[in-house]
């Protein structure tokens, strides 16, 4: 058999398992994806696919984008409110075996997804009505777009935050190289480069979330924003810091980085990649060993070009990281370890990637810089 035909086999098998999913995510179900309802003066998102723990797709971007740019400008709307249902996930992220099916095939939903979530992010980090999200729950990747650019971020005790995509052969997008090198010290750059996962209060103390609130308070704290007479910015913030100040679960236990701030500070603070992780290597403390093993299961590729988001992104705005993400997100889409990333974890979850380039050492600089080139007319613009 030539191989022109297998490869042809191989491209037919990818549209099919695309057209799939882009069905199953453009389907009606008697449910709508996404609820988008005025309660009182409040405008209130609920992203409603609790079996897939509210993934976020095109269909909810496309839902929620022109909605809230609605309730920014209706004089009847004076906050708004982003859960989730279910109790597991306020968004775990968005759908990326769809993005993977279709950056296989050239499909456009490829560029079409990236550019409309970071238009989303954008819009929110933007709006011009008190942004209320409500964070109970697995909070990653696109759910993390869908919140942090927000005023107001209220965390519970079930909330478990992560920018794991370095281990998908990507990088954290949704303005993650505005938002982390922002975060007290290097613990950005430490969260983006190895994953890790905050849970609860620590979502708070790391500077993620504005407020920490149990969760079993979370609908009183919603019932008491949406009867707000005057939502003004002053009385939400009144509102959430009442809550916060009431939730006193695990108010005495440390943060689960307090002993390593000082190394993480000390050991992540390099020109480059290679030199945090001779840092690392060069320690030999257990924490440190701890890091190298997490870092070597890592894409070398997404490692290195986490490590320059973040370096750029820390004096850039928003809107320029986003526009900068979206390059990179596009670079990722011709590349070869995001697909292998999402076979690796999601779909064979043989949790082994063969990451090409292999090493640090064989990512060269101008492969990285290619990355971050302009797409000229195909740009993102806000």
């Amino acid at each position: 058999m030539s191989l022109t035909i297998v490869t042809s086999k191989h491209r037919l098998r990818a549209i099919w398992r695309l057209h799939r999913i882009q069905g199953h995510m453009m389907s009606s179900s008697v449910e709508p994806d996404v609820l988008l309802e005025k309660v009182g003066r409040a405008g209130v998102i609920t992203m409603n696919r609790p079996k897939v723990l509210n993934a976020l797709n095109l269909t909810m971007i496309r839902s929620i984008y022109p909605q809230l740019k609605k309730w920014e400008s209706d004089s009847d709307t004076d906050l708004v409110i982003i859960k989730g249902v279910g109790g597991k996930a306020f968004c775990a992220g968005g759908d990326v075996r769809a993005i993977t099916e279709a950056g296989k095939v050239g499909d456009p939903l490829a560029r079409v997804f990236f550019r409309e979530e970071y238009i989303l992010n954008n819009a929110i980090g933007t709006c011009r009505k008190p942004f209320v999200a409500l964070i109970d729950g697995i909070t990653m990747g696109g759910g993390v777009g869908l919140s942090v650019h927000g005023r107001f971020r209220v965390a519970t005790e079930r909330t478990l935050f992560a920018m794991p995509e370095t281990a998908l052969g990507l990088f954290p997008d949704v303005g993650g190289g505005y938002f982390l090198p922002r975060l007290q010290g290097k613990l950005g750059l430490f969260l983006a480069l190895t994953g890790f996962r905050l849970r609860g209060r620590d979502v708070h103390t790391a500077g993620v979330a504005t407020h920490f609130v149990h969760s079993n308070k979370m609908s009183d704290l919603e019932k008491e924003l949406v009867s707000l007479k005057s939502a003004s910015a002053e009385n939400i913030s009144r509102v959430l810091d009442s809550f916060h100040n009431e939730s006193s679960l695990d108010c005495d236990e440390p943060f689960v980085l307090d002993e390593h701030l000082s190394d993480i500070d000390r050991l992540f603070n390099s020109s480059s990649m290679e030199g945090v992780m001779h840092n690392l290597k060069a320690d030999g403390s257990e924490f440190a060993k701890k890091q190298v093993k997490t870092l070597s299961k890592m894409s070398p590729t997404s490692l290195k070009v986490t490590f320059k988001q973040l370096q750029l992104g820390a004096t850039l705005s928003l809107q320029d990281v986003l526009v900068m993400e979206y390059r990179l997100s596009q670079a990722c889409m011709r590349g070869l370890d995001f697909y292998e990333g999402v076979r690796a974890v999601l779909v064979d979850k043989d949790q082994n990637p063969k990451w090409r380039p292999a090493t640090l050492q064989e990512v060269t600089d101008a492969s990285v810089e290619e990355c971050f080139s302009s797409l000229g007319d195909t740009d993102l613009t806000l």
